[in-house]
């Protein structure tokens, strides 16, 4: 990313990665499985063939103590004939009309599906049993201008096991801390297009993702549930546990001139649909991909990359599974690179295994859980990174030809001669595709690592992998000689330099070009 900040720092005003769109799911864990419905059941006395008739009472008591709320604070209730209604567009035009800067603005409600009980017949046993069955009941979502996340909504379900989903906006929060410390910025939408401090206005996001989330969250569920103490009196219920259902990580790029990204922005897209392969996309999300470029036996998810059309601009979008990272123009003269993750399973985080807490930490699999949320974070940040990276170079209008011309050259290297490299000789063409691969781009690579790339098979003996080995140092060589790549001080490991990324870049992105695609470029 850097770099590519770097190869446009006369244009740009600054950066801003953190959090936008944030899902989180608070769930009573009792409740959320069979068993334990069952033993809150027991406890308050209720038998299956009642069960219907306490559902109803309970949920009328959360009804009734949410209209109480609106009335008590002077705030319309509607109810939704659809929920595919534009819920968000209802209560920013109520508070628009009605002034409000800050508490709640409405309640909306509408029927939808839902995860909850119902009691059916076991004809065999001849009794009946509860399970867990889609159905649909009444959610509420109460929009408010919160003191500290901004306008935001939370919804409730009305019927068991009362699930809960609270949405917030990161830039939305920031805007209000940016407020509050008389920080200047200006606003469009959803992204900022001019900040007055970019770096504390980064330090300011970056605290989002250290926060107390169970002590922000719990007091927004509690106004949702109002009657909450007295639905459950008497009855051990511990607090909702908070998940994150869904989260968007966006790294904007703030262009002084809407000129300049609009020139920019078409040969960035075209490079990301026509240069990444499903193997560079895998690795922007963090997935393995195997040393000679083919994909996991058993990486059964899809990886699909698309461009679409949309009324405020282009957006280009690159999917592994349930996860994403996509780029599109915001407002003009921002360039948005976002990571979604709804599904955290392949990720991983240094931590101590949840059954033994005392054990020393290890890489465990990611939670859902707000706890692992500051490492989704990182994870996200790392994924914009790796794509502004792969980008970097795309924006030079410099012709082919003249980029590759030095390489078709023989160079003295340290008072030796060095041969020319030729991009369209396979062994070369090789070497130069192993270079760019994306897993290299944090770290550097080593010779081992072009060793496992570049042999179709490892050395069986140890005279073989000496032999392997002596033949990736001249390559080093080659490449060192052309300038491609350098060594990391103190180490044994090789980054690719500026000039080397824009032409291994340039070079793959004809190479992957068809006929039509070179014709249209040239021309």
């Amino acid at each position: 990313m850097d770099q590519f900040v770097a190869n446009h720092a006369e244009h740009v005003i600054g950066t801003l990665s953190g959090f936008d769109r944030l899902v989180f799911r608070g769930t009573l864990r009792v409740l959320a499985h069979r068993w334990g419905m069952l033993s809150y059941l027991s406890y308050a006395r209720v038998l299956l063939k009642d069960f219907g008739k306490h559902a109803n009472t309970l949920t009328r008591q959360l009804t009734d103590a949410s209209s109480a709320l609106a009335k008590r604070l002077g705030r319309p209730e509607q109810y939704l004939q659809s929920a595919a209604t534009n819920k968000e567009e209802i209560a920013r035009q109520i508070a628009a009309a009605d002034h409000i800067e800050r508490g709640l603005i409405c309640i909306l409600s509408a029927v939808e599906p839902c995860m909850s009980y119902d009691i059916v017949r076991d004809g065999a046993n001849k009794r009946i049993e509860i399970e867990p069955r889609w159905r649909k009941c009444k959610f509420l979502y109460h929009y408010q201008m919160h003191p500290r996340f901004g306008f935001m909504h939370a919804r409730i379900q009305t019927w068991f096991p009362f699930a809960i989903q609270i949405c917030i906006n990161g830039r939305e929060w920031l805007a209000h801390s940016m407020d509050a410390a008389g920080l200047g910025y200006s606003r469009r939408d959803n992204c900022f297009t001019w900040l007055e401090n970019p770096p504390r206005a980064q330090r300011m996001m970056d605290r989002q993702r250290h926060s107390d989330w169970p002590a922000l969250l719990a007091p927004i569920a509690h106004r949702l549930n109002p009657g909450y103490d007295a639905m459950f009196a008497g009855f051990p219920m511990p607090p909702y546990y908070w998940s994150c259902y869904q989260s968007e990580w966006a790294t904007d790029v703030m262009f002084r001139d809407p000129v300049v990204l609009a020139r920019l922005y078409p040969s960035l897209v075209h490079h990301g649909l026509t240069t990444f392969l499903s193997t560079d996309v895998m690795r922007f999300l963090g997935r393995k991909v195997l040393a000679d470029e083919r994909v996991p036996p058993r990486f059964a998810a899809d990886v699909v990359s698309d461009v679409k059309h949309r009324p405020e601009g282009v957006r280009i979008k690159h999917r592994v599974g349930a996860n994403s990272v996509k780029m599109y123009d915001k407002q003009g003269s921002v360039l948005r690179v976002e990571t979604t993750i709804n599904d955290v399973d392949q990720f991983k985080t240094f931590r101590a295994p949840e059954t033994k807490p005392d054990a020393a930490p290890s890489w465990q699999r990611m939670r859902k859980g707000v706890a692992d949320l500051s490492r989704r974070a990182e994870v996200s940040q790392a994924a914009n990174q790796r794509y502004l990276t792969a980008l970097a170079s795309v924006e030079h209008t410099t012709a082919l030809g003249e980029l590759t011309a030095r390489l078709s050259r023989p160079v003295t290297y340290k008072g030796r001669r060095v041969r020319a490299l030729n991009p369209h000789a396979p062994a070369d063409a090789a070497l130069l595709a192993a270079i760019s691969r994306g897993e290299f781009t944090l770290n550097g690579l080593r010779n081992r690592d072009l060793c496992a790339l570049l042999f179709a098979r490892p050395g069986r003996t140890k005279a073989d992998r000496k032999r392997q080995g002596a033949a990736i140092s001249r390559k080093l060589r080659l490449l060192r000689a052309h300038r491609l790549i350098h060594k990391v001080s103190g180490t044994h490991r090789y980054h690719i330099t500026e000039a080397g990324r824009r032409i291994v870049t340039a070079l793959m992105a004809a190479r992957n070009a068809n006929t039509q695609e070179l014709a249209k470029m040239a021309a």
